[in-house]
C-alpha cells in the first residue's frame, strides 16, 4: 500500500500545537483594511484554533501530521 500524500495547501496554512489542536491564520487581513475598523483588525491579529468540526477534515488532509 503506498503512502498517503499530504495536501500541499495544508502544509502551508496549518500548524499543530503540542496538545494536537490545529492553528490557522485569520482571514481578512491582507488588503482592503480601510473598510474594517481597528477593533476588527486588532482582534484578528495572530493565529486562532480551528473548530472541532473543521479539524477532522484537516486531519484527513494531513495523515501523518505536519512538521
Amino acid at each position: 500500500m503506498p503512502k498517503m500524500k499530504t495536501k500541499s495547501g495544508v502544509k502551508k496554512r496549518f500548524k499543530f500545537t503540542a496538545t494536537g489542536k490545529i492553528k490557522h491564520g485569520v482571514a481578512g487581513k491582507r488588503h482592503r483594511l480601510m473598510s474594517h475598523n481597528s477593533k476588527y483588525i486588532r482582534q484578528n491579529r495572530g493565529t486562532s484554533v480551528v473548530s472541532d468540526s473543521d479539524a477532522g477534515h484537516v486531519r484527513l488532509w494531513a495523515p501523518y501530521g505536519l512538521k
